[in-house]
């Protein structure tokens, strides 16, 4: 009778062992599909545009800082075809990132890829620097001995770099990165956004206060046809949205279960009129990406580094796409903290380079003005008034602020631009705002 039973009971495991599998094979649930798609993502662009190894990466960026189920996360990168395979314990929710030459990685549901690439970025002249050759900077020895501080650059600090007049003056590396290292901006990507639209802006050829209409058709029959550039550059477009990143939300179904972001993002609803509440939502950059490239004329692709990179001399940028070949421009573009620090000195020079306008007279002016929903801690141009942290205002700084640890602090007052990036999850509550007053009194005291 034991036996019988015992027979039973085992019959009713191996048919549920059975029946789970095959669930999991046949509809693995979202959770496990954002993992490995995030896995993938992050595998890829490190393999492909930083030159890493695939193991390291996979152990130290994914599943080191991540969730547990990461732990799980097999990855197979193929070096001759520019792929990258995830799957959970080998066999489930399988997803796959592709390498473009000039547009980095994109993962693939459901779409066929383009197989559009970019040329290599030509080499950049190193007179090419505002004020002084970064090949020959002037190292201050008293940045520099703040910078070894490893309590003030936080836990998973991979770059810093101290810009002061025009030029470099301080910069540190941890162990197996260097000056030639693209590192992820994640939402520092959002500010670039702004400054492609300006570019547009000073060509006449975009306005500020442009319904997104003409991108996002649907949108003309109801109350988001009112949203206009600003409203979305202010994150106060009025459209329902969830950032949360600790489970299956708006912003993770969008950067890892979608071909086509910018229409996932906007298929959300109106829950305010614009300009009224603040709600900071990738999906509102991704939407602005679209809708800019909708604006250009002839290779939308080729743009940022026509209108931006090229004329800064950031050569190391790489803005990554969707599949329907959207940039991504809530989290997607690697650079070096040096190309990364072009990027804040150009904010900081009110968007000329090398005595070239490239953003319209005022523009980076209004991009650094607080916005009244956002109770003053954001600015209008995808950039934050409020020190990383939550920390108060540094004068009149701004931050470009990107998941993990990313910023680029902007002084105004200072004529500085200061750099950190890293791998340093929310939970450790870092912020460079100690390292940002040590640095200018340092330098002013």
């Amino acid at each position: 009778m034991l036996a019988k039973a015992f027979k039973i009971i085992i019959g009713a495991l191996l048919l549920a062992v059975i029946a789970v599998t095959g669930y999991l094979l046949i509809a693995p649930p979202d959770l496990l599909r954002v993992g490995t798609n995030y896995s993938a993502k992050i595998v890829c662009s490190n393999v492909f545009l930083a030159g890493r190894d695939a193991d390291e990466v996979l152990a130290l960026d994914v599943q080191a800082p991540g969730h547990p189920l990461l732990k799980y996360v097999s990855a197979d990168a193929d070096l001759d075809t520019g792929t990258v395979k995830t799957r959970v314990f080998g066999l489930f929710a399988p997803a796959v990132s592709q390498y473009r030459a000039g547009l980095g990685c994109t993962n693939v549901q459901d779409a066929d890829l383009s197989e559009t690439t970019l040329p290599a970025a030509a080499a950049l002249p190193a007179a090419d620097w505002p004020r002084g050759n970064p090949a020959a900077p002037v190292l201050d020895p008293a940045i520099g001995e703040i910078l070894s501080d490893d309590a003030l650059l936080g836990e998973g600090f991979r770059a810093a770099v101290v810009i002061r007049n025009g030029r470099l003056v301080g910069e540190r590396y941890a162990e197996g990165f260097d000056a030639d290292t693209p590192l992820l901006g994640w939402s520092m990507t959002k500010t670039v956004v702004a400054g492609l639209i300006g570019t547009l802006v000073e060509q006449d050829r975009m306005a500020l206060d442009d319904p997104l209409t003409d991108t996002f058709a649907d949108w003309a029959g109801d109350d988001r046809g009112a949203i206009t550039v600003a409203a979305m550059l202010a994150m106060a477009s009025g459209l329902d949205w969830n950032e949360d990143y600790g489970d299956v939300s708006d912003v993770t179904r969008m950067l890892y279960l979608n071909d086509d972001m910018a229409q996932f993002a906007a298929a959300r609803p109106a829950t305010a009129a614009p300009d009224t509440v603040f709600n900071y939502s990738s999906g509102t950059s991704t939407m602005l990406s679209r809708a800019w490239q909708d604006r250009v004329e002839g290779d939308s692709l080729a743009y940022p580094r026509a209108a931006l990179f090229d004329p800064l001399g950031m050569t190391s940028a790489v803005m990554e796409t969707d599949a329907a070949d959207t940039f991504v421009g809530s989290s997607y573009m690697y650079a070096t903290a040096r190309d990364w620090a072009r990027y804040g000195q150009f904010l900081l020079q009110k968007g000329t380079w090398n005595g070239r306008q490239i953003l319209p007279a005022g523009y980076t002016d209004w991009m650094f003005e607080p916005t009244e929903a956002s109770g003053g801690d954001y600015a209008r141009g995808h950039l934050w008034r409020e020190a990383p942290g939550g920390l108060p205002p540094f004068e009149d700084a701004v931050w470009l602020q990107g998941h993990d640890g990313q910023s680029v602090g902007i002084f105004p007052s200072h004529d500085m631009v200061i750099v950190r990036l890293g791998l340093t999850p929310s939970r450790l509550r870092y912020s460079p705002l100690p390292l940002a007053v040590k640095l200018i009194e340092a330098l002013e005291g």
